[in-house]
């Protein structure tokens, strides 16, 4: 059996580690993180959406950071919305300032009804840097 390559962010180790799962894991060129959220330092949601969205990307940032990576390097992206028809739009007033541009990842936007919680996770797979 292999072990896996996993990647933690500075300071959100305890985080990961009290809810059992690893934040990223390298393998075979990709980068494959955990749906990130909107969690502050303690792992407790920002109350605003859009203020949710934008720690979620900071999150998922510092992941990509750790591994070597940037949003640049992201090739698929999968969201979470709870109440997406209610939501989308305010979430996808946010994505642009992280984004980045064209040509842009892949997605896929899911509509759920519960995230612990949150309102906005998302998930992607990069590529790891040569």
């Amino acid at each position: 059996m292999t072990t896996r390559d996993v990647v933690f962010p500075a300071g959100r180790q305890a985080l990961y580690e009290r809810n059992r799962y690893s934040p990223a894991v390298r393998a075979n060129g990709l980068l494959f993180v955990s749906g990130q959220v909107g969690s502050r330092e303690d792992g407790s949601p920002e109350p605003e959406l859009e203020q949710q969205v934008r720690r979620a990307f900071e999150n998922l940032n510092a992941v990509l950071a750790a591994a070597g990576c940037t949003f640049a390097d992201v090739q698929d992206v999968t969201v979470f919305i709870v109440d997406a028809e209610k939501n989308f739009e305010r979430i996808w007033q946010v994505v642009p300032e992280y984004w980045g541009e064209s040509p842009f990842p892949t997605v896929t936007a899911v509509g759920v009804t519960w995230l612990y919680g949150f309102q906005f996770e998302i998930k992607v797979i990069a590529r790891l840097p040569e």
